[in-house]
C-alpha cells in the first residue's frame, strides 16, 4: 500500500481531482496550497503517478508529489481495491527498476574481481573438460547486470547510460579474454595443453547458438524484472558468454587460426543476449511516466533496437554461411 500526497496550487487542484475520479481521497487547504492525499495498492502506483504528472505543472515550486509507505492502513475500500489489483498483471514501477540497475553503468573493482575469478574457474573447467566446474564459474559471474541495465536504460531513452553499461560489459569480457590468454601461456610453459571436448564445441560457429542467446537474454531479463536474484538470473547469461570468451583467449595462444570463429561466436552471443533483453523490456512496457518523456524515450530507443537487429541479422548470416 502506498500513500500519495499531492501538493498543488489553487489554480491546478481541479485538474488533479479530475484524474482521481472514482478513487477515494481527501483534500485540505494549507496556506493557499491544496494537499490531496490518496491511498493506493502498490500495483496501481505507476499508472496513478503518470496520470497526476500529466496534469500537474511541476514548473511551480509549490507543486510536488510525495510518495510514502505507511506501516498499515485499515480500510474496507482499500481492501477491495487490493483484491481487484491482484487479478491484474503486476507492473514494476520505473523507480524500482532504476534502483535494481543502479551501478551497472559503472565499472568497479568488485565486478572486475568476480568476473576474473569466474573466468579462471571456467578456464580450468574447460581444460579439465568438467561441466560442473563451468557451472560454478557461471554462478560467480556478475555479467547479467550490465546487459539488463543496457536494456532498461535503452527502453527509457537514456542512451548515455545504456552505452556506459555496454562499456562495462566490454571491459569485463576483455579482462576475461586477456586473463585466459595469459593463463594459457604461463601454464603452457610447464604443462602440455590440448583441446578438450568442451573447448572444441565452442570453436564451431552455429547460428543456433545466437538464437539460444536471444532466448536466454529474454528469460534472464524477465526473471530479473521479477526480482529473482542476479546470481540465479546471471547463470543463463554467463553460460552464453564466459566460456566462449575464455576459449577465445585459449585459442589466441594455442590456435590463432581459430580466433576469428571464436570471436564471432562471442559477438553472436553478446548481441543475442542484448536482443533478448530488449525484447523483454519492450514487452514489459518499461518506459517513463510523463507523456513528453515517453515520446523522447521512444525516439531515442529506436537506435539501439535497430542497431541490435542489424548486428543480430548480420552475425546469424555469417554464422550460417560458415556453418554450411
Amino acid at each position: 500500500m502506498k500513500k500519495i500526497v499531492v501538493h498543488v496550487r489553487e489554480d491546478g487542484h481541479s485538474r488533479v481531482e479530475e484524474v482521481l475520479t472514482g478513487l477515494h481521497y481527501t483534500i485540505s487547504l494549507v496556506q493557499e496550497i491544496y494537499e490531496i492525499t490518496i491511498y493506493t495498492p502498490d500495483e496501481n502506483l505507476d499508472d496513478l503517478i503518470e496520470k497526476i504528472q500529466g496534469v500537474l505543472d511541476l514548473r511551480y515550486n509549490e507543486n510536488m508529489i510525495e510518495v510514502s509507505t505507511p506501516e498499515f492502513v485499515i480500510s474496507s475500500l482499500l481492501k477491495r481495491a487490493e483484491k481487484e489489483t491482484e487479478k491484474k498483471g503486476e507492473k514494476t514501477p520505473v523507480e524500482k527498476l532504476l534502483e535494481t540497475i543502479q551501478g551497472y553503468d559503472k565499472l568497479d573493482l568488485e565486478k572486475l574481481v568476480l568476473t576474473s575469478i569466474a573466468g579462471l574457474v571456467a578456464f580450468f573447467g574447460l581444460l579439465l573438460d568438467n561441466q560442473t566446474i563451468l557451472i560454478g564459474a557461471m554462478l560467480l559471474s556478475p555479467i547479467m547486470g550490465p546487459i539488463y541495465g543496457f536494456a532498461v536504460y535503452a527502453a527509457l531513452g537514456r542512451i548515455q547510460n545504456a552505452l556506459r553499461c555496454l562499456s562495462v560489459l566490454a571491459a569485463l569480457l576483455l579482462g576475461v579474454f586477456v586473463l585466459s590468454a595469459v593463463a594459457t601461456f604461463l601454464i603452457g610453459l610447464v604443462l602440455p595443453i590440448g583441446p578438450t571436448e568442451e573447448i572444441v564445441t565452442r570453436l564451431v560457429l552455429n547460428p543456433m547458438y545466437t538464437l539460444m542467446a536471444v532466448l536466454l537474454g529474454f528469460a534472464a531479463a524477465m526473471a530479473f524484472n521479477k526480482s529473482i536474484t542476479e546470481v540465479i538470473a546471471g547463470v543463463a547469461i554467463s553460460a552464453a558468454i564466459i566460456p566462449p570468451t575464455v576459449v577465445a583467449g585459449l585459442v589466441l595462444v594455442l590456435q590463432p587460426i581459430s580466433l576469428l570463429s571464436s570471436a564471432l561466436l562471442v559477438a553472436g552471443q553478446v548481441v543475442g543476449l542484448m536482443a533478448g533483453a530488449l525484447i523483454a523490456v519492450v514487452l514489459l512496457k518499461i518506459e517513463p511516466r510523463a507523456p513528453r518523456e515517453k515520446a523522447v524515450a521512444r525516439r531515442y530507443r529506436a537506435w539501439p533496437i535497430i542497431t541490435t537487429v542489424i548486428l543480430l541479422t548480420l552475425l546469424i548470416g555469417i554464422s550460417w554461411l560458415m556453418w554450411m
